[in-house]
């Protein structure tokens, strides 16, 4: 006889974590895409996948009502949370009051210097549930902020992990998923369905590894260059890549002119101008960008 599969639980201690009164005094807001992670199955695959050690340093970005938090600080040498929602940190001030191990920051994450609150460690893992509505922002800055990032746990909106793992061709493929590509390594894990949220949001969510690599998938000239040229080309998707630079900002206008326009920079990197940025590939990207003077 098949096997039913486990039913999702919403309980795991600390039974304080995930009482019903907390909902009656702290309500998820709308503005921050907060749903807070309740399913206890879930965050013991979370740990999992993660693997904490005594000696390492873990940022969780957005702990919220620290259901995963708990479970980092039993497990990590030292674990920094970074929470935004000035109502929810004094919770987990008295929540994790007598947890020596855990540095609580109150701040935008878009905002803080990640290799500098990690100090004196070198380097840190990441792991967050990030908030729908702000997470390729997010994301975005823990790639800018690489150099002292080694890799990244994140849960995010499905939709969200199918863009930035979409390979050329993909419909899907974006400029979240090349910028993605140069730096990280991905993987994804595995799929958690809205009800093991409060409140359940309206989507699937998806956990997916991100191992930064030591260095770039591809080599360029000018790295800021290389987005501004993805950037560009991804402006309107419906259109070819040649129109599309043809329409580029001022900045990649004039550096095409000066190239012999953007017909003969897409025929040196041989690049058929009739197709669409979603079908190039990582190093058509960066062949671009290297024939731009």
């Amino acid at each position: 006889m098949k096997k039913k599969a486990p039913r999702l639980r919403d309980v795991a201690a600390p039974e304080s974590v995930f009482h019903p009164s907390f909902f009656i005094r702290h309500h998820s807001k709308r503005r921050f895409g907060q749903n807070f992670l309740i399913d206890r199955s879930v965050i013991d695959r979370i740990i999992s996948a993660v693997n904490p050690h005594r000696d390492e340093t873990i940022i969780e970005v957005g702990p919220g009502r620290g259901a995963l938090t708990l479970r980092l600080t039993e497990n990590t040498g030292r674990l920094i949370a970074i929470e935004f929602d000035r109502e929810l940190v004094p919770v987990l001030r008295e929540q994790f009051k007598d947890t020596p191990n855990l540095q609580l920051i109150e701040d935008d994450a878009l905002n803080i210097s990640f290799c500098e609150v990690i100090k004196p460690a070198r380097t840190a893992r990441i792991v967050a549930n990030l908030p729908y509505n702000i997470a390729t922002a997010i994301l975005q800055r823990l790639i800018e902020q690489r150099t002292c990032i080694s890799d990244m746990t994140l849960m995010l909106q499905r939709e969200v992990v199918d863009r930035i793992t979409a390979a050329a061709g993909s419909t899907e493929r974006g400029y979240l998923s090349v910028l993605v590509e140069a730096y990280c390594e991905t993987e994804k894990l595995f799929d958690v369905p809205p009800r093991a949220f409060r409140p359940a949001p309206r989507v699937w969510s998806t956990v997916v590894r991100l191992r930064v690599r030591s260095k770039a998938a591809v080599e360029v000239k000018d790295e800021k260059l290389l987005w501004q040229v993805v950037s560009a080309g991804f402006a309107q998707r419906r259109k070819t890549i040649l129109n599309n630079l043809r329409q580029a900002p001022a900045s990649i206008q004039e550096l095409l002119k000066k190239s012999g326009g953007a017909s003969i920079v897409l025929c040196e990197a041989g690049i058929p101008p009739q197709r669409r940025a979603e079908t190039l590939r990582l190093e058509e990207w960066a062949r671009i960008s290297n024939r731009l003077e």
